[in-house]
């Protein structure tokens, strides 16, 4: 099998080893990812400037690829720069959740994406800040649910969040808003911003964000499709009726 591994933190960060160290014992691994951390990044491209591409000796042995750019570059990099296919994307190891509505800043789940737009297989992978050593002991779970349960036969693009010392896995969806940001002025016109939780519990175990902070491996199937569906047939029909 043919495994492409990206992510947002980093080429040289702890869950983008961790991660394809594993990998490695299920078929051929090759690297491609930001020089430098790209969070928040989302599905964000470089269509203006030239940016640096360059091949790194990294410390898992695998072919790798640093990229100037943002973590939905170095999936198209790997495409349509190498011009290779892939059997398997896995965007992570994230350090920090990827839940809820601030799924859509991630670029986490953007180098994902953008993989599944190219029809291929792909898992975006994150946890919590303190646990990426048990995220790294879930893999092998994780995956193995995937493929016990054929989930690529059904879609090819999966958010996966993973807590330390988890319970179980749970098939969710999108859930509401996780953090908000304050604009923190820290010099003269200069500002930060400052997140802080905004999650409200319930008791509904399908949303990813009550799932996975309740202590559950939560696996939700995204879309790369933009449209309201139910509004757009609301609308077509009204546009119908009046024709």
């Amino acid at each position: 099998m043919r495994i492409l591994i990206v992510n947002d933190d980093g080429i040289f960060a702890p869950g983008i080893i961790a991660l394809a160290n594993w990998a490695k014992q299920y078929g051929d691994v090759t690297l491609v990812a930001p020089k430098l951390e790209q969070s928040g990044k989302s599905h964000s491209i470089d269509i203006v400037h030239s940016f640096e591409i360059i091949p790194v000796e990294h410390p898992t042995g695998v072919r790798a690829y640093q990229v100037d750019s943002s973590p939905a570059d170095c999936t198209r990099y790997a495409y349509k720069g190498l011009h290779e296919t892939f059997d398997l994307v896995l965007s992570g190891i994230n350090r920090g959740y990827n839940l809820g509505e601030d799924m859509m800043y991630s670029g986490t789940i953007g180098a994902a994406t953008e993989a599944a737009s190219m029809g291929a297989n792909a898992l975006a992978l994150s946890t919590d800040f303190t646990s990426l050593e048990e995220a790294e002991k879930a893999l092998d779970e994780v995956y193995q649910f995937v493929c016990e349960n054929n989930l690529f036969s059904y879609h090819n693009l999966y958010n996966i969040n993973i807590p330390p010392k988890h319970k179980g896995i749970l098939i969710t969806r999108q859930g509401g808003p996780y953090y908000k940001d304050e604009f923190v002025e820290t010099a003269p016109s200069m500002y930060y911003q400052e997140g802080s939780s905004v999650y409200v519990k319930t008791d509904d175990m399908t949303l990813d964000t009550n799932a996975t902070l309740g202590g559950y491996i939560s696996i939700s199937p995204l879309t790369i499709k933009r449209t309201e569906l139910s509004v757009f047939d609301k609308l077509r029909a009204m546009q119908i009726d009046k024709a």
